[in-house]
């Protein structure tokens, strides 16, 4: 009996040996290591502790561990555990993972009803829309804009609309419950979770940036959940090429999908959610012309007013939100803000502006945007351009004799730059 069970001890080694010869150390000990090798009756048994462990070993190393059972002259069974364990040394500790907080977002039809689009946000609605339902062509939709411009509002919407199982998760969220898995070696109910789903969502994949580990782990749960034809929606505040924090791995998987943009609210935007909330029409008409294009802002506008209303029990004209919204309104007064309204004006992204393109369209329009805040502020060359994207003193004095020199013989520009002018002031 000593030399039987001497001889299995033995070959199991062997096995172990010759695969981990085959295939890369990393794979061999986060997959095939945590396995419960038994030799029963000429089969080698590969027993692990969770279906989703299982797959992945047969998927990815299935043949290699097959071919090397061969050698062995065993025939090869990988199984899932009848019975896991799930405490911990510590017996009053369960190791079944369950999300630190729930999102709970109640199905609804016309949930995309909720969200105002102006022209330019029609083809991202349509594609969220498209995905919600289902049958949608591409399997991954990337939602890319600005802070303010309904990234997470559009996110709500595919997981109230879809009625397929949907996990939905911040990037905080993520970020927090995967170091929380690792912490209480729950990590394989964590990866089950993820998974078991026909969608994933996650909101604010910037959240992740920076953080290798689980950086590497969202990597492969994109990977999985693709090869298995799930849908993936995914939110940031920047284009995946222009995301930083992310190796050009993480960059070009985020971008092998269809990204779409979503533009700030507009003044018609703004216009229409005022007017949603019951806000008066001359204040929300005076108003979506004064605060700048942040649906957080607006938001906080509405709130604020309905809250006036329910308390003193009066109507909010003019006046009275001129009074109420004093800190909200002097905002818009400030440099980046006249910057952000010239860009609205002159349909250019803030981001563009402030980002190292030097199209002619892109550098001709902070050209004039420099001009312009130095004829309606006190900012020194040095001031203007670090608002305009942390330009030097050298290029801020190159901007204003270009502008000025053209100014002297095109009405055009002349005209435009009196346009923006007002749009500051």
């Amino acid at each position: 009996m000593q030399l039987a069970i001497t001889k299995q001890n033995v070959n199991v080694e062997s096995i172990k040996m010759a695969i981990a010869s085959q295939i890369d150390s990393a794979g061999f000990a986060a997959w095939v290591m945590p396995l419960q090798f038994e030799i029963v009756d000429n089969r080698l048994n590969l027993i692990a502790h969770n279906q989703f462990s299982a797959d992945h070993v047969k998927r990815n190393y299935g043949k290699i561990i097959q071919d090397i059972a061969a050698d062995f002259s065993l025939e090869l069974n990988i199984a899932v555990a009848a019975h896991v364990n799930l405490n911990s040394a510590n017996d009053n500790v369960v190791c079944a993972y369950a999300p630190e907080t729930k999102n709970i977002v109640q199905a609804k039809r016309n949930a995309f009803d909720d969200f105002v689009a102006c022209d330019d946000n029609m083809f991202a609605v349509a594609a969220c829309k498209k995905i919600a339902v289902g049958g949608a062509s591409f399997s991954q939709l990337f939602i890319a804009g600005p802070a303010g411009c309904g990234k997470t509002l559009l996110a709500n919407c595919i997981c109230a609309t879809s009625n397929k199982r949907v996990v939905m998760m911040s990037g905080g969220q993520f970020v927090s419950d995967f170091a929380r898995a690792l912490r209480d070696k729950t990590i394989f109910s964590f990866k089950d979770y993820c998974r078991n789903c026909d969608m994933f969502i996650l909101d604010d994949v910037c959240a992740l940036a920076g953080k290798r580990a689980t950086m590497d782990e969202f990597l492969q749960l994109l990977t999985d959940l693709r090869a298995n034809g799930k849908s993936v929606v995914l939110t940031a505040n920047a284009a995946p090429n222009a995301l930083t924090g992310f190796d050009r791995r993480m960059q070009s998987l985020f971008a092998s999908g269809l990204v779409v943009d979503v533009v700030a609210p507009n003044a018609y935007v703004r216009r229409a959610m005022l007017n949603r909330a019951g806000v008066d029409g001359t204040v929300a008409d005076e108003l979506s012309k004064q605060i700048g294009g942040d649906g957080h802002l607006v938001n906080g506008i509405i709130s604020k007013i309905k809250t006036y209303t329910e308390l003193m029990g009066e109507t909010v004209d003019m006046d009275v939100a001129a009074r109420l919204l004093g800190d909200v309104l002097n905002k818009n007064k400030t440099p980046t803000m006249m910057v952000k309204s010239m860009c609205e004006k002159m349909c250019v992204s803030y981001d563009e502006i402030c980002g190292n393109s030097r199209t002619r369209r892109l550098v001709r329009a902070r050209q004039i945007m420099m001009a312009v805040l130095k004829s309606v502020t006190n900012l020194s060359l040095t001031e203007i351009g670090n608002v305009c994207g942390g330009r030097d003193h050298a290029t801020v004095v190159y901007a204003l004799s270009q502008i000025e020199n053209q100014k002297a013989s095109d009405l055009i520009l002349n005209a435009e730059i009196a346009d923006l002018i007002k749009v500051c002031k």
